[in-house]
C-alpha cells in the first residue's frame, strides 16, 4: 500500500480539512499520514476560531516527500484561514519545494494579487505566473467558473497545457479542493505520471460530486 503524508488542518465538522483527506486516501486505498497544522472550530456556514499550531511542531511532524500544495486561504463560508504575511511566506518558502500547486481561480488571484480570470487565455496566464514562482506544475482548478464545464489547467514547464473538462455539477460540498489534492497525492505515490493523477483525482471528485456525502 502506498503512503501520503498529509500537511493540512483539521475541520470539526469533518468536511473538510485532514478529515477529508484521509476519508479519500482511505477509499483509494492509500496509507496516510498526518501532519496537522491548525485547529479550526467550523461549521458549513461559519469559521468560530482557529488555532495555528506551532511552526517548530509542524517541523517535528514533517518528513520529505512528494509535494502537493492546496493553498487553502479561506473556508467556503469565507473565513480567512492564511493571512497576508502568510501568504508571502507560502510563495518564497514553500512554492520552490512544490511538486504541484492546486489553486482554485480566486486562490490563484489572490496569491498574484491580481484579478479573478475571466477567461481560459487569463487562466493561462495566471498559471504561467504561479508556475514562475517555483512551482514544479499547477493545476489551476474551474470549479469557480461559469462555464458549461468544469475545466481544469494543468501546466508544468516545458509542457504544453492540459486541459481536463468534466460536465459541471451544480452541487455545492464542502472539502472537494481537500479531495482532489489528496487523490493526486494518492496517484503520485502510486507511481502515476502527474497528468494521469490528476484526471484520475477529477474523476473521483466528479463521482464526489455526485454520489457522496
Amino acid at each position: 500500500m502506498s503512503t501520503v503524508l498529509l500537511i493540512a488542518g483539521s475541520d470539526s465538522s469533518g468536511g473538510a480539512g485532514v478529515v477529508r483527506d484521509v476519508r479519500t486516501l482511505t477509499r483509494l486505498d492509500t496509507r496516510a499520514l498526518c501532519v496537522v497544522t491548525a485547529v479550526t472550530a467550523q461549521s458549513d456556514a461559519n469559521l468560530s476560531a482557529v488555532h495555528v499550531v506551532p511552526a517548530s511542531l509542524v517541523r517535528a511532524q514533517m518528513t520529505a516527500a512528494p509535494v502537493v500544495l492546496d493553498p487553502v486561504l479561506e473556508t467556503s463560508s469565507g473565513g480567512e484561514l492564511l493571512d497576508d504575511p502568510g501568504r508571502h511566506a507560502l510563495c518564497a518558502a514553500l512554492l520552490p519545494r512544490t511538486t504541484l500547486l492546486t489553486p482554485n481561480i480566486p486562490e490563484a488571484a489572490a496569491l498574484l494579487g491580481t484579478r479573478i480570470a475571466r477567461s481560459e487565455e487569463e487562466l493561462l496566464e495566471q498559471a504561467r505566473a504561479l508556475l514562475s514562482l517555483g512551482a514544479g506544475a499547477v493545476l489551476l482548478k474551474g470549479g469557480h467558473g461559469d462555464s458549461p464545464d468544469a475545466t481544469d489547467l494543468l501546466l508544468a514547464a516545458h509542457a504544453p497545457p492540459l486541459w481536463l473538462r468534466a460536465p459541471r455539477i451544480r452541487a455545492v460540498r464542502r472539502g472537494t479542493g481537500c479531495a482532489l489534492s489528496a487523490a493526486i497525492a494518492a496517484g503520485l505515490a502510486a507511481g502515476l505520471e502527474l497528468a494521469a493523477a490528476c484526471d484520475r483525482a477529477k474523476q473521483h471528485v466528479t463521482e464526489l460530486l455526485q454520489h457522496d456525502d
